[in-house]
Formats: structure tokens, sequence, C-alpha cells
């Protein structure tokens, strides 16, 4: 049985293509090929960056002195360090890949200063130049940071000193062994199974809490959860995830799972599983996944339990995708959301982070250029692309440890999601990149659903918003420009971690703290600075300052739900996690 497909016909695959010329498909064959040769980077970008900063500098005799001076006295400052001496003043910053007794011994010493004095000197190189633009500095700050520390002395056996040690220590079994670690990383990309068991693995030791698929569509399989309680809470929730990644961030291992947690608190939970797309999918666009998406699975979830309203709940593009959605229901007077949670999630694209650096017309062409040929954008450029926004974290860490030290990192389940990437369809993913990131046409009122615009003060239900204070995908000052456009009571929490670590916070571990105010509609705005200022930090887990706030947002217990339909139209299809979070 395929399960409930939606009625509406499907738009984006009915639709007649636009014809094109043989000169127009020569240019997209040529572009699609300049594309792979670049790995999807548009050199335009930087060009066009370097050359604002190049002419800036180069009428710039003042700065251009500075920088000498500067050069100076850091090559005095090496020179110095070289004969046994110390000059405070011109010691860099602590940097936790020197901090190793090892790298306190000469040579060693003298080359990790000299890279931290170079790394500072690039950066101040190409910031505050009298005219550039700030969006070219803050790119050019950060191609020069990713070059730096490409040529760091820790990347090299014969530079480091910790793989020198492990080398003489192990007598080169290190080397061996990463050799072999080389091999096997190369394999796995080429599409081969590793040998061996694989520590996790979907329904086995990851997304395993029960339930079953209750609609199965072109784009998503809907879980519903099996509760856990004598009573539920009328208002069911429905979970939204990114389809940037699989689904299972949210329910990961037993322990750390949102979803476990929500049953446990009361509540019948749903979880949108989004289809890994293929080349045959490439004209989804972005309403096919909000229609396909959530506002089918909001029926089927209302059908299952009979409720008047739900709770929906959005994770990074699917919050961005559920305040979408919210918005349309507002405007056409549609009052089923009971409350949107909207968790490291964007409306508004201006302040997004290093991502927002490479993000210009020629850069979105050059990728429409590259997924017109494949019908989509690849998981591996994908994870590649998000890498390279932590590249010391995630590239030259990994890299170091498996490779020169021959260790590797324990795994564990975020690190198993992580690696567990999905395609996005060329038409969707070339709608996302316009129309928010480049245009930023949610937040100043130009997208439209249907033939007419939404905007985000559209939705008039209460809102749960949260930010983690490490974020690179999704800032949290960005996240917080929500209070600018929202037009209900705001909720907002900032948490500790980063945009995946600083959401799967579950209670009981260590060292995790948040903040957490309410912003009524009707109050007077407070800039992020002054309300990060004025807001406390409680120890713990902002999960289940969560629980609480949707407890005060519904009404009271009563019998579960079935799972799946009494009427029998959203039957039970098969059990959680599904088929679609399968696919390769």
């Amino acid at each position: 049985m395929k399960g409930q497909t939606m009625s509406e016909p499907d738009a984006a695959k009915t639709a007649t293509p636009v014809a094109e010329s043989p000169y127009e498909a020569l240019d997209r064959v040529a572009h699609a090929g300049f594309a792979r040769a670049v790995s999807g980077l548009s050199p335009s970008v930087l060009a066009e960056a370097w050359m604002d900063w190049a002419v800036h500098l180069a009428t710039s005799p003042g700065k251009q002195l500075k920088l000498a001076e500067q050069a100076l006295r850091n090559a005095q400052a090496v020179w110095s360090a070289g004969l046994g001496l110390y000059q405070s003043e011109t010691d860099p910053a602590p940097d936790r890949r020197f901090a190793s007794e090892h790298w306190q011994k000469y040579p060693f010493n003298v080359m990790s200063q000299a890279h931290r004095l170079s790394w500072q000197w690039w950066q101040d190189a190409v910031t505050g130049v009298h005219g550039t633009t700030p969006e070219h500095e803050n790119l050019l700050a950060f191609v020069t940071g990713l070059a730096s520390d490409s040529l760091a002395p820790s990347n090299f056996p014969a530079t480091n000193p910790d793989v020198i040690a492990a080398t003489l220590e192990e007598r080169g079994r290190n080397l061996l062994r990463g050799a072999q670690n080389l091999s096997e990383d190369v394999l796995r990309r080429m599409g081969a199974e590793p040998d061996g068991p694989h520590p996790f693995e979907v329904g086995h030791n990851l997304a395993i809490t029960p339930g079953k698929v209750v609609l199965r569509n072109d784009l998503i399989e809907l879980i519903q959860y099996a509760p856990t309680t004598p009573t539920v809470r009328p208002e069911p929730i429905l979970i939204v995830p990114a389809w940037i990644m699989k689904y299972y961030i949210l329910d990961l291992s037993a322990q750390n799972s949102l979803v476990r947690f929500l049953v446990a608190q009361g509540y019948t939970v749903f979880m949108i599983s989004w289809k890994n797309p293929d080349a045959g999918d490439r004209a989804f666009g972005m309403d096919d996944y909000r229609r396909l998406g959530v506002m089918a699975a909001l029926e089927a979830a209302q059908a299952i339990t009979k409720a008047q309203k739900l709770h929906a709940v959005g994770y990074c593009l699917g919050g961005t995708l559920l305040s979408i959605a919210a918005a349309a229901m507002g405007r056409d007077g549609d009052d089923r959301l009971a409350s949107v949670t909207l968790l490291a999630a964007q409306v508004d694209f201006t302040e997004a982070g290093p991502l927002r650096l490479f993000i210009n017309d020629s850069e979105v062409t050059l990728i429409e250029d590259m997924m017109a040929e494949t019908g989509y954008l690849s998981s591996d450029q994908m994870a590649g692309a998000f890498a390279l926004l932590r590249a010391r974290d995630l590239i030259w860490a990994p890299a170091i440890r498996d490779y020169l030290l021959g260790q590797r990192g324990q795994a564990f389940d975020l690190m198993a999601w992580n690696a567990d990437a999905t395609r996005m369809p060329a038409r969707m993913h070339s709608e996302y990149l316009r129309q928010l990131f480049l245009n930023n046409d949610l937040a100043e009122g130009h997208y439209h659903v249907g033939d007419r615009a939404i905007a985000v003060s559209d939705i008039r239900t209460p809102i749960f918003a949260v930010g983690t204070e490490d974020d690179h995908v999704a800032p949290w000052k960005s996240v917080y420009k929500l209070h600018l456009f929202a037009n209900s009571d705001v909720t907002f929490v900032l948490t500790s971690g980063g945009h995946n670590a600083g959401i799967v916070s579950e209670p009981g571990r260590e060292n995790r703290h948040f903040r957490i105010a309410d912003h009524r509609a009707d109050a007077a705005y407070r800039d992020p600075g002054d309300w990060l200022a004025e807001t406390e930090p409680a120890d713990g887990s902002w999960w289940t300052a969560f629980a609480a706030w949707l407890d005060a947002h519904s009404g009271d217990a009563v019998e579960p739900p079935p799972l799946g339909a009494r009427s029998g139209r959203f039957v039970a299809l098969c059990d959680a996690p599904g088929s679609y979070v399968r696919q390769k």
C-alpha cells in the first residue's frame, strides 16, 4: 500500500517545461562543466571582493604603513622568540591547536607563534580598509583565514611535534594506521561500505522512538509516535525538520531524543520524514514542500487526533518553511495552529552567518547551472560547504587525528546523523537561495504563496523561538530578528551550544545553560545586546522550559488517539522510522 496521497494535483510535476534554444543548451552545458571545475564556488564572488579591497588599499598609504610596521614588529617578535626572549605585547592569542606541551618547546613554539601572528596580520590587512564594503571585508577575512589555516604547522607531520612524538613512540605505526584510515575514507566517499558493524544505525539505536508511518506521499512520510502516558494533551505536536539532513536529529538515541521527551510529557507527536530526492524530483519547489509537507502533515494529524488546533515546531530550514506556512494560514484566516515554535530558524537572511558571504547572483547562477545537469545539489557539495564554515574543527583537526596520529574519534550519534545528508531538488534549492537568501523576500513582504504575498506579521499565534550561542548556520542575533517582524507574543530562548548540539540539549547534560524571556506583541523592542545583558542565564536544559510553555498553551488531558485514523483514511503503513529515512 502506498498510503494516503494528496488529491491536489502536483503542479510542479505537471508543468510544461520551457523550451530551450540550442544556444541556451550549449551555454548550460558549458556552465555546468565550469561549475564542477570550481566546485560550485563562483570565482567572480572572490574577484569582486579582492578588487574592491585592492583598489582601496592602494589609495590608503596610512593603512599600508601601519601594516608594514606591524609586519616588522611581528618579525622582531618571532626573532626574539627564536633567541629565547619574551615580548608580552606581541604574544598572539592562545590557540588550542598548539596547546600541548610539545608545542611549548623550541623550534615548535616559534613556528606556532609565527603562524598566529601571520594569521592576525592578514586579518588586519583585509579589514579596516577605508572605502571597502563590509561584505567584501568579511568575505576576504573568512577566505584568508581558511588559507592561513591550511598552512598551519600543525597540519604537516614534519612540523607537528605531537605527530613526531607519536611516530617515534610507536615507530611509525600511527602513520600506517593513518594510511589505512585514509584508504577507508576514500573508499567510503566512492560509495563502498566499511567492513564490520556500524556503531549507529537508523532503526537500531537511532530514530527508535516507537511509532507508525501514517501518511506517505511523493515528498514525505509522516510518523505518529506511540503514547507513553495514560492521557495526552488535546493539541498534538507536528515537527517539521530541515530537509537538508535526515529528520532524526530530533530523535537520536533514546537518552537525547526530543521526540521521546515530548511524548513523555503527554503529547501526541507527529514528525515529517522527508524523501531524499533524486533527478526525477528536480521540479519540486518551495511551495511543494509547504503543500505536500507541512499542510499535508497538518491535515493528517488533525484527522487522526480530531484536534481543533495543534502545536507546530520547525527546525532550521524546516522552521523557515513553517513560518511561511503559518503566515499563509494567518493571511487566509486559518486558525488551526495553537502555537508556532522555531528552532534555530531564520525569517530574515541579511545576517545569516558565513554562508551569506558567498551568496550573490553570480554564485546562485553557478549553483543553478550545476544543478541543471543532475536535477539536484548533491549531499557531498552541501556537506562540504558546511564543513568550510568550521574548517579547523571539521576538516583539519579530524585529518590530523585520523591520518597523522592514526586515531579514530569516538563515534557518537550526532556525528552519525551529520554524515547522513540528503540531496536538494534543483527548483526548490534555486527558489530558496534566490527568494530567501539573495532577495530576502519573506522579511521584505515579497514572498508569495498562491497569488498573494505573505508576511511574518500574519502569524497570530504565540511563538516560541530558540537561538544557540555558537551557531554558524543561523546566528542567534539573526534568529532574534524575528522580534522585528512578529505581531504576536514571542518567547525567546538563547541556549548554550551550536546549531545542532544546542537544540539537542536533553535534561541532565552537564555544563548547559539558557536564557529565556517573554516579549508581548505590544511591548517595546529590545535589541539583542540589551536582551542578553538583561536576561539572566539559568542552568539546565531549555527542553523543560519548552514543555512548561507548551503546557500553558494546551488544554486539559484526554485519552490518546489511535495510531492511524478511526476512519481508516490515514492507516498505519509501517513501523517508524519508515522507508524514506533509509534512502541513500
